[in-house]
């Protein structure tokens, strides 16, 4: 024992980055602990979710006040070792401060959470954690088509909130419009292929349509918008092949692949029991034989 009291008073300095060392190791298996804790007695995901990271921020707070507090010997020196870290703290640790900002702004000001699809930094998918420091996603899109998952776990940091525009699929409006390009020949009857289309998108889409005009009235009551027609909608223009027939619609933002998928697939069947009377156009090309050319050299 009088070992070690001589070893700590030949080395103060070694002592005191083992005991601080002891310390923040204690409090982050401090934290480790109450997080398995509240994820066993927890059930409601929701609730768990959001007490684990509370507990998360707290324990970072408190190693904050400890440190400040351990290397100036009295928490009232508080104020000043900020100013005399301050300068170094924002150069070295400026994307660290930056994310640490960043996940603060997202929780208070609700930019997005956990269940939302966002696409930001150029990366679309669905946000399935956000710490103090990264946004975890799975991954939308890249080599597979529309909005399916690519398999990817993409870790982005917080700091991006505040370097540019954050696209949220889910928020307030979980609806989003999309388009459907129909090809009709000019010999087909225009207005049975306006009524086939407009009644299977009427009869496919209804719920979705019932469901997002309350949720729109509370998008036009809450923000500076003008309010928008929400029923489908057809558009027809004339092309040098066919005509162009143009369904626009509103369908929810999980759902927008197979929507489209049943839209196709109804349109087609019915316009096949039309015996012609409207038939889908396609890009053909013809290719003619060039004629033998005799050439006589008498």
């Amino acid at each position: 024992m009088e070992q070690i009291k001589n070893w700590i008073a030949e080395n103060p300095t070694l002592y005191s980055i083992i005991a601080y060392v002891l310390l923040v190791v204690f409090v982050l298996i401090l934290i480790q602990l109450l997080r398995r804790f509240l994820r066993r007695q927890v059930s409601d995901s929701t609730a768990r979710y959001k007490s684990q990271k509370g507990i998360e921020i707290i324990g970072y707070v408190i190693l904050i006040l400890l440190t400040f507090s351990y290397f100036t010997g009295n928490i009232k020196d508080f104020t000043l070792a900020i100013g005399l870290f301050t300068a170094g703290i924002a150069i070295t640790l400026q994307e660290l401060i930056l994310s640490i900002a960043g996940s603060l702004y997202i929780f208070i000001v609700k930019v997005y959470k956990p269940g939302d699809r966002i696409e930001i930094n150029g990366i679309k998918g669905d946000v399935i954690d956000v710490d103090s420091i990264y946004t975890t996603m799975m991954e939308i899109g890249q080599w597979v088509s529309s909005d399916n998952y690519s398999g990817r776990l993409v870790k982005l940091s917080n700091a991006f909130v505040f370097k540019g525009p954050i696209y949220n699929y889910s928020q307030d409006f979980p609806f989003i419009w999309d388009e459907l390009n129909l090809p009709i020949t000019y010999d087909s009857n225009v207005e049975l292929a306006k009524s086939i289309v407009i009644k299977i998108a009427s009869n496919i889409l209804s719920e979705f349509t019932a469901s997002s005009k309350s949720q729109w009235n509370e998008v036009v009551n809450k923000y500076y918008i003008e309010d928008a027609m929400l029923d489908p909608t057809l558009a027809i223009s004339l092309t040098d092949n066919w005509i162009q027939f143009n369904l626009r619609y509103i369908v929810n933002y999980k759902r927008r692949r197979s929507t489209k998928h049943l839209l196709f697939d109804a349109i087609h069947k019915k316009i096949k029991t039309t015996n012609g009377e409207v038939t889908l156009a396609s890009t053909t090309l013809e290719l003619i034989k060039i004629p033998e050319v005799k050439i006589n050299t008498d």
